[in-house]
């Protein structure tokens, strides 16, 4: 796996950066800057640490798939990692063989750095080399979406 590092400044407290991004007081907000990647863009579950969380979205015949997934550590307002250990096809988990085993244990972090009221949120994320020209196109936009919603 490769890792890719995105980041964007944001003019707005840590908290509120974080709020937003998580969809902590509105999940609206989550599925506002997710839909880059996925329309139909949600989760399901919490992000406590240690918990197993769903990012999920539906295909064009309406099918529900996405990502099966663990809070590895959340420090609020600081730092989430997100630990990818499985694919949800329709209701099935699938946490083994070979649709996984290439990715499966792969991180999603995101840092907040606040300083005199702007925070830089820094994503960083493992990939298989065949999604970077994917993530490289998407992550810039969806940050783009998110500085917007946490700005307002």
């Amino acid at each position: 796996m490769k890792k890719l590092q995105y980041k964007i400044a944001i003019k707005a407290s840590a908290e509120q950066v974080y709020n937003v991004m998580l969809g902590i007081e509105n999940i609206k907000t989550y599925e506002a800057w997710t839909a880059e990647f996925n329309p139909t863009s949600t989760y399901v579950g919490n992000w406590d640490k240690g918990t197993k969380i769903y990012f999920i979205g539906t295909d064009e015949n309406g099918k529900k798939g996405g990502m099966v997934s663990e809070i590895a550590d959340n420090v609020p307002f600081r730092f989430v990692s997100i630990r990818h250990y499985g694919i949800l096809d329709g209701d099935t988990e699938i946490t083994e063989g070979p649709q996984v085993e290439k990715w499966a244990g792969g991180l999603e972090n995101y840092m907040f750095q606040e300083h005199d009221g702007v925070t830089t949120v820094t994503v960083e994320t493992d990939i298989t080399e065949d999604y970077q020209d994917y993530f490289d196109t998407t992550w810039p936009k969806a940050l783009e979406k998110l500085k917007a919603l946490a700005e307002k």
